[in-house]
Order: C-alpha cells, then sequence, then structure tokens
C-alpha cells in the first residue's frame, strides 16, 4: 500500500512539471526538455560504464566536454526565438557546440591515459540518441507557430507550439496503459521475451490500434483545424510503433548493464530516460513526418 501511494504521488507531481513545463511558455517547454536532456544523458552514460567498464576511464575532460557540446546542441534548437539584441541562444549554442564536438577529440587524445575510438563512439551515440532527439522536439514546439499545416476542409492552419509535442506524448501514453491492459486481459503470445518479458503480441497490437483511434477521435471533432484527420493518425501510430521501439531500446540497454531502472528520480518509477524512453525515439520521426508530410 505505502509502495502505491508512493508511486501515485511521484507520477502526479510528475505530470504537474510537465504540463507546467510544457502549457505555460515556450521558454518553459526549451527549459523543461534542457533539463531532461542533461539528466537523461548522464543515465545513458551510466548505463554505458555498467555494459562496458572500459568507458569509466574516460578523463573529466571527455565527460564534462560531452556534457557541455550536449547542452550547447540542445541550445542551437531554439534558433532565433530566445534573443537579446544580435545575440540569441541558438546562436550562441550553435558555436560552442561546433567548438567543443571539434575539440573534444584533440583533448581525449592529449589527456586520456588511452585513447579510444569506441569511448568516443558511445559519446557520440549519446548525442545522437538522446540530445537530438530533445533537440528535434524543442524545435518542432517553437518553429509550430511559424509553419503552415494542410488541414483538410479547414484550409491551412497554425496552433500553439506545445500541442503537437504535448500530443504525441499523450499518444504515447495511451498505447503504453492500453497494450498494458489489452495484454494483461488477453495477452497469451510473447513479443520480446529476451527483452521484455511482459509484453505480449495481443498487448502491443492492442495498444497501437487504441492509440491510433484516439488520435482519429480527436482529429474528427478538434484537431482539423491544425491538421487534417491522417496526420493525426500517423502521427499516433508513429507514437505507437516507434515509441514500442524506443522502450524496447531502453530495456535492452538495461538488461545488457544489469539494472533494474535507468536512474531513481522519480521513486517507483526509475529515472528520465525510464519515463521518456518512448518519446526519445518517437520525437525524431514524429519531427521528420511534419516537416517533409504534413507541411504545405
Amino acid at each position: 500500500m505505502k509502495t502505491f501511494f508512493t508511486r501515485t504521488a511521484s507520477a502526479l507531481v510528475f505530470v504537474a512539471i510537465m504540463l507546467t513545463g510544457i502549457l505555460y511558455s515556450p521558454f518553459t517547454f526549451f527549459l523543461l526538455f534542457f533539463l531532461v536532456n542533461f539528466f537523461a544523458l548522464q543515465e545513458y552514460f551510466k548505463l554505458i560504464r555498467n555494459i562496458d567498464p572500459d568507458y569509466g576511464n574516460t578523463s573529466g575532460w571527455h565527460k564534462t566536454g560531452v556534457l557541455v557540446a550536449s547542452c550547447a546542441l540542445i541550445l542551437s534548437f531554439t534558433g532565433d526565438h530566445f534573443a537579446g539584441g544580435n545575440l540569441s541562444l541558438g546562436f550562441l549554442g550553435w558555436w560552442i557546440a561546433i567548438i567543443f564536438l571539434m575539440v573534444l577529440p584533440v583533448g581525449e587524445i592529449l589527456l586520456s591515459n588511452e585513447f579510444s575510438l569506441k569511448n568516443i563512439g558511445y559519446s557520440a551515440m549519446g548525442l545522437l540518441y538522446i540530445t537530438i532527439s530533445f533537440g528535434l522536439l524543442i524545435h518542432l514546439c517553437l518553429n509550430y507557430n511559424t509553419i503552415h499545416f494542410t488541414a483538410g476542409p479547414a484550409g491551412i492552419g497554425t496552433g500553439p507550439g506545445w500541442l503537437i509535442p504535448l500530443l504525441l506524448i499523450i499518444f504515447i501514453w495511451i498505447n503504453d496503459t492500453m497494450a498494458y491492459i489489452v495484454g494483461s486481459l488477453i495477452g497469451r503470445t510473447p513479443f520480446f521475451p529476451s527483452i521484455s518479458p511482459k509484453k505480449t503480441i495481443e498487448g502491443t497490437v492492442g495498444g497501437m490500434i487504441l492509440a491510433i483511434a484516439a488520435a482519429g477521435i480527436y482529429g474528427y471533432y478538434w484537431g482539423s483545424q491544425w491538421l487534417s484527420l491522417q496526420h493525426w493518425m500517423v502521427l499516433a501510430g508513429l507514437a505507437a510503433v516507434v515509441g514500442t521501439a524506443g522502450d524496447l531500446m531502453e530495456s535492452k540497454l538495461k538488461r545488457m548493464a544489469g539494472v533494474k531502472d535507468s536512474g531513481n528520480i522519480m521513486p517507483g518509477h526509475g529515472g528520465f530516460m525510464d519515463r521518456f524512453d518512448s518519446l526519445i525515439l518517437a520525437a525524431p520521426f514524429a519531427w521528420i513526418y511534419i516537416h517533409f508530410f504534413a507541411m504545405s
């Protein structure tokens, strides 16, 4: 019972922080995912150190430099949205990222006792896997107000920047919740027993169908002024399919690292990667779809 109340309380706090950050202003949206990226990246590095102890031998310069480069990359995705005079956060982040990504390998060669291309590869994968994903999510939010989308019979529409990221998160949540419920009721066939023994094919397919159905209902009754029905359904499909792959990917990393959770920031719910594993992989695909297929 105590565990239930702990999980419930931490979940409510998590939802309150998420909604405040996403809905309050574009800057709080950016700040929220800037911090999520920072802590999720550190959890990724911890997993990699458990998987390959050699990664623990990287120099302090390497560890600090990768985090600085990650923060700078996130800043670069803001473009000209947060500017004072002739200087913007995006411009500043872009140049800091270039400088650190150029000098980081040089510093690794000069300052590490044992130079390892493998360790550089681990760090680069973290930037690609986590930082670029959250950067694209921020870019999607900040540019949605200024991008025109095809909106079917309603013509061309724009919407609040948080709309697509928030709906993407909701579609992922519906998929996960419905997959659990359907799997508990009728699940019989294991989906990926070597990675996630509790997932079933019936639950996975059921969650995807219900997430797409929910997107269809939203698109038909409320969302058509911004995106046409088929776009909402495709986004939900991406959230379900790619989000499930993201969940399995993080589960594989944790299994290889020999840990149950990526962190313990949320009592009863794990770490940042545990909470955002599906979004990490779904965000780039959503960005690609919106910018190359949903734009007018």
